[in-house]
Formats: C-alpha cells, sequence, structure tokens
C-alpha cells in the first residue's frame, strides 16, 4: 500500500500535531477521511505556527483600543504609549 492510501490512525493525527476534536472537524469538512498529504494540509494550516492556535484566545483578551494604543493590532506592529514620550512596538510574526 503506498504511503498516500495508508490507514489515518489516532497515532498519525497526534504525530501531526491535530487533537481528536480537530480531525472530527476535517472528517466533516472533507466528509471522508484524509489521505496523509491532506491530513498534512490541515495539520500546518491548523498549527501555532500558521493559525496561533494556542495563543490567539489569548491575544484576543489584549486591549486593543484605549488612550496609550498608538496602533492597534493589525498588518503592522501593535504601538503602545509607555509614557515620557517613548513608546514600545510588540509584533507577533510566525512567518
Amino acid at each position: 500500500m503506498s504511503e498516500i492510501n495508508s490507514e489515518i490512525t489516532p497515532e498519525i493525527v497526534a504525530s501531526h500535531g491535530l487533537s481528536e476534536s480537530e480531525y472530527e472537524e476535517v472528517l466533516s469538512i472533507m466528509g471522508r477521511e484524509p489521505n496523509l498529504t491532506e491530513l498534512g494540509i490541515f495539520s500546518v494550516m491548523w498549527s501555532e505556527h500558521c493559525s496561533y492556535k494556542s495563543s490567539k484566545k489569548w491575544l484576543k483578551t489584549l486591549p486593543t483600543e484605549a488612550p496609550w494604543v498608538i496602533c492597534g493590532p493589525g498588518e503592522n506592529a501593535g504601538i503602545i504609549d509607555i509614557g515620557d514620550n517613548d513608546a514600545i512596538i510588540f509584533k507577533m510574526e510566525s512567518h
């Protein structure tokens, strides 16, 4: 059997960094079991590197609008006024 047609086991799913619930979502989206290539694509696209899957919930708790927010989140770095005519720049980049 070729690798691309190999059975997708819980161990393979885990080795791709996907949780059981994420794999269930893959099955729901595709309407079938993915092959290894397709599983790899979901693994990469849903990784912390590409989607911030573990940090996104914490990033959402940070203020994005306030008197001290010079530039909020978006395509550019966020800029925060820290007083005394100084600012700090934050950029979270995964690529």
